[in-house]
């Protein structure tokens, strides 16, 4: 081999080397690419999971703090529902006869006006028919409140609706437990028993 030939083969391994080189370096900018966008898509990933998670202390506070606030509104809400039923009570019990009274005044004044008239007459029978029309006056007045007489007639003695005050002996058996007169009237306001029917009942 001449000294030409061993200088070709030498500078053959100097390239040789030479790429060599070249290639592993270029192997580990690739491997270091690689690991940092490995590195840079696991930190993009995990950013807007820990954006999303808050903190358990900081989320019960503000849902205590919205609890707070409802109960604050529905105290005030309850607070102002309480007043206005006590004032409308209040009304009640103060003004709860008006009606009564407006239907009454109607017959009051023909009471005022009879009470006129009969300064100017003593015919009892023109008193007396003035008296008539005033009472039916009065009873419509009444019916119209609901209010309505108890029946005593030829009815059957009801501890609901009447009182015994007398017992009337020998009217016989059809007359027995039977209402034999009525003392006082009684009368029911929508049903209801005010005033019980004063009555004699059959023994």
């Amino acid at each position: 081999m001449n000294e030409e030939e061993m200088k070709n083969m030498e500078e053959e391994e100097t390239l040789d080397q030479q790429e060599n080189e070249v290639s592993d370096s270029a192997a580990d900018e690739d491997t270091v690419g690689s690991d940092s966008v490995a590195d840079n898509e696991s930190a993009d990933t995990e950013a807007p999971a820990k954006e999303e998670e808050k903190d358990p202390f900081e989320q019960a506070q503000a849902e205590i703090e919205q609890l707070k606030t409802q109960i604050l509104y529905k105290t005030a809400e309850f607070d102002n529902y309480r007043k206005r039923t006590l004032k409308e009570k209040a009304e009640l019990i103060l003004n709860g006869g008006e009606k009564a009274v407006s239907a009454i005044l109607p017959v009051i004044d023909d009471m005022e006006r009879a009470l006129a008239n009969g300064e100017k007459t003593d015919d009892p029978a023109v008193l007396r028919e003035g008296m008539e029309l005033i009472y039916n006056k009065m009873m419509k007045a009444l019916e119209s409140l609901g209010v309505k007489k108890i029946d005593t007639d030829n009815a059957d003695f009801d501890t609901d609706m009447h009182e015994a005050v007398a017992m009337v002996p020998g009217m016989g058996d059809d007359k027995k437990g039977k209402v034999i007169d009525c003392l006082q009237t009684g009368y029911q306001l929508n049903d209801k028993v005010i005033r019980h029917a004063k009555v004699a009942v059959g023994q």
